[in-house]
């Protein structure tokens, strides 16, 4: 029987909740994991509580209480164990535990509901997996694999529509020595990424449009989401070079299309904010 979406992440809130019980009273730590809405939400939780700020909840505890989880075949406790030994976060770092991490998410998760609560953590992984096998891994036994990492990047784009990995696999179609260019392709998956509100997706389609078409429909379309994009950029690392490209079109566009493509991010800024 299939479960349903709350209580998946009723589950994996439970358990954590749980372990934590055993080592510390932290009834505010507790609390947090709770509100949370999704099982990446619940991961930055944890992360917020390993560093010992809040909750008198001691690293090792918090450790042994990720293992745990892992050891148990819990996707949050293995995707935030894979993060620490990715960054060395609290834990010397290793790029084989991490692998390992991620990977056994990718390898027992990978016919969760696109839809569930836990997916996003799922299609993380795959990305992750992918850029392993993108750059290899020696110590794992893992070699460089374009065609591997291709296939775990699509699958994460295509089957979760994960966002950061259908701007990724728009990319790659704008190079030659991975998918081959395709603007057509490229411009279908940033397409995808962009109205769920992904900026760099965003950026990216709106240049493609703008500088790769001479329909005077496209180039409108392809300002707009260069105003979107720029306008939600602000304040992100992202800006410089997302604003650079936005002004660029915008000193070459008609006035009459800069109105057009001012109008049409103002309308559907809610819609493809993300928000």
């Amino acid at each position: 029987m299939q479960t349903s979406k709350p209580s998946v992440l009723y589950v994996l809130k439970a358990a954590i909740v749980a372990v934590l019980m055993m080592f510390a009273n932290s009834a505010a730590a507790q609390q947090d994991i709770v509100q949370q809405d999704t099982a990446v939400d619940a991961a930055i939780s944890l992360a917020n509580m390993l560093d010992g700020a809040r909750g008198g909840v001691s690293r090792e505890a918090m450790l042994a209480s990720l293992e745990a989880g892992a050891e148990a075949g819990e996707p949050i406790a293995l995707w935030r164990l894979g993060i620490m030994y990715e960054n060395g976060d609290g834990v010397k770092k290793d790029e084989v535990k991490a692998f390992g991490y991620f990977s056994r998410i990718a390898n027992d998760y990978a016919s969760t509901p696109p839809k569930s609560l836990q997916a996003d953590i799922v299609a993380q992984s795959f990305v992750k997996v992918g850029d392993y096998y993108r750059t290899g891994l020696p110590d794992a036994g893992v070699d460089v694999s374009n065609k591997r990492f291709h296939a775990l990047l699509l699958h994460a784009a295509s089957y979760f529509g994960d966002a950061d990995a259908q701007y990724r696999v728009g990319r790659l179609y704008l190079d030659e020595n991975e998918m081959g260019i395709n603007l057509t392709q490229s411009a279908r998956w940033l397409s995808l990424a962009a109205r769920k509100g992904h900026v760099a997706a965003q950026a990216t389609l709106g240049d493609l449009l703008f500088n790769d078409s001479e329909l005077e429909a496209q180039r409108v379309e392809g300002l707009m989401w260069l105003s979107l994009a720029g306008d939600r950029a602000k304040g992100s690392s992202q800006e410089f070079w997302v604003t650079d490209l936005r002004d660029q079109a915008m000193s070459i566009a008609t006035p009459e299309q800069r109105l057009s493509a001012t109008n049409a991010a103002k309308t559907l800024g809610v819609r493809f904010g993300g928000s």
